[in-house]
């Protein structure tokens, strides 16, 4: 990379003239991103706490959820519960087409050091993206269509913006848990009633 160095007594030129200096290059950090399409527009999971995508099928629903869990698959022998992003977003649940799939994530549990394998159903999944950590701008404070905590940052690919997810903060187990205590205490309040 060349810039202009001001070269007060440093070289043989005049003080102030602008002379030419190389710098050392200093690496630039790439990370990779799966994007994937939710109600029209374009998200993205940091691809190393991804386990797998699958296609969406067989879902068992699971009284007194909160709303954003669609229910539970069988993944191999392990229970995994399946949210809804859509809905989790505080929109209308994702209707289910050809398309849709459901990527597997590992999350932090609440257990500390543990980790939580759980499922997200999206639209479609479109590629894994390498992402120039400069070409990540921190989340925005204000105007995001989702809570600005769920926001790790907005990519910037090829002109266009990919909103990057923090999953630990989008698919919280406590959180999830708490909406679960929260849903079936209103269950016992509308049954009392």
């Amino acid at each position: 990379m060349n810039t202009l160095a001001n070269t007060q007594g440093t070289t043989n030129a005049p003080v102030g003239t602008a002379v030419a200096v190389t710098a050392n290059a200093v690496p630039v950090e790439h990370k990779q991103y799966l994007t994937f399409m939710l109600g029209g527009e374009m998200f993205s999971i940091g691809i190393l706490c991804i386990r797998e995508i699958i296609w969406y099928s067989n879902l068992t629903e699971v009284p007194m959820m909160p709303a954003c869990v669609r229910g539970v698959i069988n993944l191999r022998g392990a229970v995994v519960p399946v949210m809804d992003l859509s809905n989790r977003f505080g929109k209308p649940s994702t209707p289910v087409t050809k398309s849709s799939c459901i990527i597997i994530v590992e999350v932090g549990s609440p257990n500390e050091g543990e980790r939580q394998s759980m499922g997200v159903v999206v639209d479609s999944v479109q590629a894994v993206l390498e992402i120039a950590a400069n070409d990540i701008e921190p989340p925005p404070s204000f105007g995001a269509k989702i809570r600005s905590d769920f926001i790790e940052g907005i990519g910037k690919v090829a002109g266009k913006f990919v909103i990057l997810l923090n999953v630990n903060n989008v698919l919280s187990m406590q959180e999830i848990g708490e909406m679960g205590q929260a849903a079936a205490a209103a269950t016992d309040v509308a049954v009392a009633a």
